[in-house]
């Protein structure tokens, strides 16, 4: 009994004379011993020594730690900023009817009716493809005659800083994949932001839906892009001539 009476008053008077911080074992593990506070000059020194973490543990005195909530608002960020488009399956091109087409267009060419809401392609002096579309909604249509500048299979989408200021919920960028708007391939048009390409709507072709961009079903447009070559004339117009319209219709 004395000699555990004697014991604990050793304990005990160890303790009264113990530093103002507790030891921990953790604080020598692997010999690592973490730093108590910032020390700028010990800060420069491991800067001028190629900025290695300091005591091997990761610790960059050039870099102060995020606590995690900060950690988790960047992640966020940058979920925002770059979605994933899923998969890229394969796509087999699908030819739409051929029709009577007598308008003067050369061979090769790219007709759009933005009206009628179709795409022709130029076969002959009498004859083309006729595409469904989808155009620009109200504000967005547009005339004019531009040159494909590039072609490019599942392309990523990138929306213009205007766009994700009308709809903020819209990622800066989204890979190629089926989810991406842009769908399985892309014309690109001239050196503007208009492209005849894909979609992941389908049912939205035959509408004005669009922000400029002409749609097209994904196995229409790998068809086009597998007759349509670099450097392609494309007449965006507001309407086929009457004579030429009457054609085609015909024919569809």
């Amino acid at each position: 009994m004395k000699s555990l009476l004697l014991f604990a008053a050793v304990i005990f008077g160890c303790a009264m004379s113990a530093p103002a911080f507790a030891f921990h074992p953790a604080d020598e593990t692997y010999g690592y011993v973490p730093p108590k506070k910032f020390d700028r000059k010990h800060g420069a020194e491991a800067k001028a020594e190629d900025s290695q973490p300091l005591f091997g543990m990761g610790w960059d005195w050039s870099s102060p730690q995020k606590k995690k909530n900060e950690q988790d608002e960047d992640q966020q960020a940058d979920n925002k900023q770059s979605l994933t488009g899923g998969g890229q399956p394969h796509i087999s091109a699908k030819a739409p009817p051929k029709v009577s087409f007598r308008s003067g267009y050369a061979p090769g060419s790219v007709i759009i009716d933005t009206a009628d809401r179709r795409l022709y392609y130029v076969l002959t002096s009498s004859t083309a493809y006729s595409y469904p579309i989808a155009v620009g909604k109200e504000g967005f249509a547009w005339t004019g005659t531009e040159k494909i500048s590039k072609k490019v299979a599942w392309p990523d989408w990138i929306p213009p800083a205007e766009m994700r200021a009308r709809k903020p919920g819209l990622p800066e960028r989204m890979s190629g994949g089926v989810r991406n708007p842009l769908g399985a391939m892309a014309l690109y048009l001239g050196n503007t932001l208009y492209r005849i390409h894909g979609t992941n709507d389908a049912s939205s072709i035959g509408t004005a839906a669009s922000s400029g961009c002409i749609r097209m079903t994904n196995a229409n447009v790998v068809h086009l892009a597998s007759l349509a070559d670099i450097g392609t004339t494309v007449y965006v117009l507001k309407r086929l001539p009457a004579n030429v319209a009457r054609l085609a219709d015909r024919d569809g």
